[in-house]
């Protein structure tokens, strides 16, 4: 699926009226990396109406440090039982009043022009339905190097490009955008929520595949502009998804597999499902390894390869299963 550049048109503000944004911050043991986005937010060109920040009910530590923030920011603590992004997420998204909700992670800091980008996107055309950005990786103090061209996409057969952390270039219109960095015109997502079906009890991997794809169908254009940016820092999680190769699990394997699996079958059309279905279980990517993959990480002495395939295909056969009681 292609993308085509887009350019922002720059708006007189005494033209147009503003538009209200609701940052939503989920979080989960993470105090300091919350400090630090709320920091972020604190220095604001544009300050936003509302700051939601959703905490477990287990996490009291966190909740004291959101509110330490009051009145410097419009913080407004919204507690949850429920494990997950996405009902944390959802939560958030239930309490917002912005015209425009602005999601970041509790691990990323966004640039002092970050709301102000994100609002002025919305006003350049009432089709847009989500803006996201660059989120700046770090490894504790060393930003990651590289540069992409081609972020959001989302291949034919399946496969999905993000490099929305290498993203450079003019802004684009493109498939998917980035949990660390997005935003969404509340009006498109009137009614909807990020999908409870998704499998994980922490980060919930493809949940912006499903939630920006359905956005899509719906008509709504997604703009990435790499000026949108946050500086992202990595922090740990507190599930059986870790980031990095040392540190696989199987069913975190099996459920992020799941989750893309679900979000593309109810995307494509019988003969893309098709093709999807043919590539995802002979070739795949490195991430989501299919025989042909299986094969190049093994030459590559990655010692989870074959526990990687495997739980590859039962996330695939799982997903695909779901899909098919659910279309039914």
């Amino acid at each position: 699926m292609a993308t085509r550049p887009v350019s922002l048109v720059p708006i007189d503000p005494t033209a147009t009226e503003r538009l209200g944004v609701t940052v939503i911050v989920p979080t989960y043991r993470r105090p300091d990396q919350l400090a630090g986005c709320l920091d972020g937010l604190v220095r604001q060109t544009l300050a936003p109406v509302q700051v939601v920040v959703t905490v477990r009910d287990s996490d009291p530590e966190s909740a004291e440090v959101a509110r330490r923030y009051h009145p410097a920011l419009p913080v407004q603590v919204v507690g949850i039982d429920v494990p997950g992004q996405v009902a944390a997420i959802n939560r958030g998204m239930d309490h917002a009043i912005g015209d425009i909700v602005a999601i970041t992670d509790d691990d990323a800091v966004p640039h002092p022009d970050w709301v102000e980008r994100i609002e002025a996107w919305y006003r350049t055309d009432p089709r847009i339905g989500g803006v996201g950005g660059r989120d700046h990786v770090y490894h504790g103090d060393v930003p990651e190097t590289g540069e992409a061209e081609i972020v959001g996409r989302l291949q034919w057969f399946g496969r999905v490009i993000g490099n929305h952390h290498l993203g450079v270039g003019p802004a684009q219109d493109v498939d998917v955008l980035k949990g660390a960095n997005w935003s969404f015109r509340r009006v498109a997502i009137a009614g909807q929520r990020l999908n409870t079906r998704l499998r994980g009890s922490g980060a919930q991997v493809r949940n912006e595949v499903d939630f920006c794809l359905r956005l899509s169908r719906q008509g709504w254009r997604l703009v990435y502009d790499p000026l949108v940016a946050v500086d992202h820092f990595p922090a740990v999680r507190f599930d059986i998804d870790q980031r990095g190769a040392d540190h696989f699990h199987p069913q975190a394997q099996e459920n992020a597999t799941f989750n893309d699996t679900l979000a593309l079958m109810a995307h494509f059309g019988p003969a893309n499902r098709a093709a999807f279905a043919a590539w995802a279980m002979l070739v795949g990517t490195c991430e989501f390894p299919g025989l042909a993959q299986w094969a190049r990480l093994r030459l590559r002495g990655d010692r989870h390869a074959g526990a990687k395939l495997r739980a590859t295909l039962r996330g695939r056969l799982a997903g695909m299963r779901d899909w098919r009681e659910t279309a039914a």
